[in-house]
């Protein structure tokens, strides 16, 4: 298929879906070429510099990647973030990924004022705080970060976290099972920390969660984390709507 000049789409964003077809259709595999952009500028009849925007758009999209002095490639497919109440060990794992997890702090802390609220604890109430590294076959995925109340789950910073799931732990351990949960999620901004311990550029693109798990009413856990960007999306299934807007 050939660039249609007289489309109203941007010539940019023409190019875009046929260089995703066309690694469709070739079967194009995670790390196979492109052609370069001078290549696809002479196939289509484009300019270099209408080529590169579609190719930084695609690189921005997590679609394609680039190595310098080599060219560009096929990036990996995305990973769907889950909505449900699923720990990232059950959800990796579902999805045929190996989980793995880097502790990064663990201790007990007095909760400040925004953890204390927001859990319903008085303030400065004891917690658990649990910071890891989360990777899938062995890549950084997130940065997470949680806060327990202590006397929900006294001694649990003597249970190792290596390849197990917290929800798991707290229902063995501790007979908690997380019933229900709530959480936002909202684009942000890799700041330097998070963006060496992932990988990735500062200032780079990530996804912001935060989540509080409860139990019989009573919250859990409270849990902010970093998500890779260029490795996630989000995918949700949207009910029928029901007659009168209700």
């Amino acid at each position: 298929m050939a660039i249609d000049p007289t489309s109203p789409v941007p010539k940019y964003s023409q190019l875009r879906d046929l260089l995703l077809d066309w690694i469709v259709e070739t079967g194009l595999s995670v790390d196979d070429p492109i052609p370069s952009e001078r290549e696809l500028g002479q196939r289509y009849e484009l300019s270099r510099m209408t080529v590169r925007q579609t190719v930084d758009l695609l690189v921005s999209e997590g679609k394609l990647y680039r190595v310098p002095g080599k060219g560009t490639f096929v990036a990996r497919p995305k990973i769907e973030m889950s909505l449900a109440l699923a720990s990232f060990t059950e959800d990796m794992r579902a999805r045929g990924f190996r989980p793995g997890a880097q502790d990064l702090v663990r201790r007990v802390l007095p909760a400040s004022g925004g953890t204390a609220r927001a859990m319903g604890l008085e303030p400065e109430t004891p917690v658990h705080h649990i910071e890891r590294l989360r990777t899938a076959d062995g890549e950084p995925m997130a940065v997470e970060r949680s806060s327990i109340p202590l006397d929900l789950a006294p001694g649990l910073d003597g249970h190792s976290l290596a390849g197990r799931s917290l929800y798991e732990v707290l229902e063995q351990e501790y007979g908690i099972i997380l019933d229900s949960g709530e959480q936002t999620i909202e684009a942000g901004v890799c700041d330097p920390a998070d963006a060496k311990l992932l990988g990735l550029p500062q200032g780079s693109p990530v996804l912001s969660m935060r989540r509080r798990s409860f139990a019989n009413g009573r919250c859990v856990e409270l849990a902010t984390s970093r998500y890779r960007a260029d490795r996630y999306t989000l995918h949700s299934r949207l009910d029928p709507r029901r007659p009168g807007g209700s």
